[in-house]
């Protein structure tokens, strides 16, 4: 079953062509600049063993950016497909599901309606998601569409977990509560861990694993016997870890006295918690985890102190989540910074003996890949494993495509 996995932005569309039984990635590219004034846009498109393309092209809509994917997965040179019919379905990631969704779901009118209905929760991602999800049913009628949530991975949270201290009105009338993202890398990495805790005798109905996904948006879950007791991130991406440009936690008076002293409007307000604050604020450098390790590396003193903030708010949460689930078998590190960065594993791990977190130095250094970076008398493991979102979009959406297929026979 050929799978194409769709994440649809407001100006962008990343896909990739996945093969469902042996996970080969077929294609994928980015189409950049849909709809933008002044044109300029352009789709990069590469073919397994066929090398990379670049098509300068301007795309009104993501209809449009759509019909110019398909022309480069068709072509008799570029494509990985004899004709768009080879497609058994579409996976969507669709960022915000509320509470109407904790599974992956196949998309028809009323479900593209309940989606929608929450799109005020994520109105950056929601609406170009169903952007994306429209144009594939336009042009490709009949073909399953499947959505596939960052927020249902974290539906397992008991509710003393995801209720906010307010009156408990503003819950029921107004969908406020904690939610969560980066489900699916959660999700994927989380399965990848319990493998690994198998194979050395810990059963999966008894693990108790942190994953902590740290990239441009970072977030932490706790998560025992493979379901999310708790995780970082809110109501909306911006509680938590501190991100690249995210401030993460904040006493939420801090929002007020902003308002009142600069006289700010709520959008104002939005853009310095989720675009000005973070590394990028905290440095005056860069949204960027290496260009903030450089800085500090070359004596840049609020670059050092970014970095001591952001490990600082992460062994927090390392330590909140243990007492949460009653100890601790593993923690896993993944996304971009997670994966890459030695240096920001050390120090989150430094001085963590007392909850059996030891780490060993040269395997932390010298990590690739999946790998058990935890010294030789660890209790606890430490693992990095890449994240790989689109597989797991792809592994869900054949799963509700079988179970369909299996349900009309």
């Amino acid at each position: 079953m050929k799978i194409l996995v769709l994440n649809s932005g407001s100006s962008s569309l990343k896909y990739q062509l996945i093969d469902s039984e042996t996970e080969e990635v077929l294609a994928k590219g980015l189409a950049e600049r849909i709809g933008v004034k002044g044109g300029g846009g352009r789709i990069i498109h590469q073919v397994a063993g066929n090398g990379k393309v670049e098509v300068n092209i301007d795309m009104a809509n993501h209809d449009q950016a759509m019909n110019h994917v398909f022309e480069l997965l068709t072509d008799p040179e570029k494509g990985a497909l004899g004709s768009t019919r080879d497609i058994s379905a579409v996976g969507h990631r669709v960022v915000h599901g509320g509470e109407n969704f904790v599974n992956p779901t196949i998309v028809d009118d009323e479900v593209l309606k309940k989606i929608d209905e929450v799109s005020h929760l994520a109105p950056l991602h929601n609406p170009p998601n169903l952007e994306g999800i429209r144009a594939c049913m336009r042009l490709m009628p009949g073909v399953p569409q499947v959505a596939v949530f960052d927020t249902a991975f974290h539906s397992t949270m008991p509710e003393h977990a995801y209720i906010y201290a307010l009156p408990y009105k503003y819950y029921t009338d107004y969908g406020i509560r904690r939610y969560g993202f980066h489900g699916t890398s959660h999700k994927y990495v989380t399965g990848q861990a319990l493998q690994i805790l198998e194979k050395l005798g810990i059963a999966a109905e008894n693990s108790r694993i942190i994953t902590v996904h740290l990239g441009n948006g970072c977030s932490m879950a706790a998560v025992v016997g493979g379901k999310v007791v708790d995780t970082s991130m809110g109501m909306t991406p911006a509680e938590g870890l501190m991100m690249g440009t995210r401030s993460g936690d904040l006493d939420p008076a801090i929002l007020l006295y902003l308002a009142r002293e600069l006289q700010a409007t709520p959008d104002e307000i939005d853009e310095i918690i989720n675009k000005k604050s973070g590394l990028l604020g905290v440095s005056g450098v860069s949204s960027d985890m290496r260009d903030v390790e450089a800085a500090a590396e070359s004596g840049n003193r609020l670059a050092e102190l970014a970095l001591s903030i952001f490990c600082y708010r992460i062994k927090k949460y390392i330590g909140a989540y243990t007492a949460a689930m009653g100890g601790l078998d593993a923690i896993v590190f993944t996304g971009g910074i997670g994966e890459n960065s030695a240096n920001i594993r050390a120090r989150v791990c430094t001085n963590l003996s007392f909850l059996g977190i030891e780490m060993d130095e040269e395997k932390n250094r010298t990590a690739s890949g999946t790998a058990d970076i935890s010294s030789a008398s660890s209790c606890v493991r430490i693992l990095v494993i890449p994240t790989n979102e689109e597989r797991m979009i792809a592994r869900e959406t054949a799963q509700v495509v079988a179970s369909l297929e299996r349900t009309l026979k």
